[in-house]
């Protein structure tokens, strides 16, 4: 094998292994973090949401790169797209149930008067934007 290959192949051992630690961890941690206080739920939440996004971009750039998308069969360029469209539409649902529960939740707290004058003035409503081009096509 050529040296640029074997490095390359290194390399995916290495992000494997990577993501094999991280996720050893979250079901480690998973027990834990459903008893905790809401902190230590939000920093996890946040911790996961960064890396997802590393991993989402590290994905991006794979199937950018001629190389690697001219030797992936379709099988497995099918298996990636039917996993990230269900997780887009996980993601979907989940954002427009939480938004729609928060708002009716944050209604409540309106009428009963218990938001915190201190942090009302902190938050900035800005009308929705038109759609781009970017979220009206796929």
């Amino acid at each position: 094998m050529l040296d640029p290959y074997k490095r390359f192949i290194s390399h995916l051992d290495s992000w494997v292994r990577l993501q094999k630690n991280i996720l050893e961890s979250c079901e480690s941690m998973e027990l834990d973090l459903k008893n905790s206080d809401r902190l230590s739920l939000v920093i996890a939440t946040r911790s996961a949401f960064q890396h997802m996004i590393r991993t989402l971009n590290a994905f991006d750039q794979w199937l950018q790169d001629p190389f690697i998308v001219n030797h992936m069969p379709r099988e497995m360029i099918l298996e990636v797209w039917g996993t990230v469209w269900n997780i887009f539409k996980t993601l979907l649902k989940l954002d427009i149930k939480h938004t729609s529960e928060y708002k009716d939740y944050l209604r409540k707290l309106l009428e009963e008067g218990k938001v915190s004058p201190l942090l009302a003035p902190k938050i900035q409503i800005r009308p929705p934007s038109e759609p781009s081009v970017s979220t009206t096509t796929m």
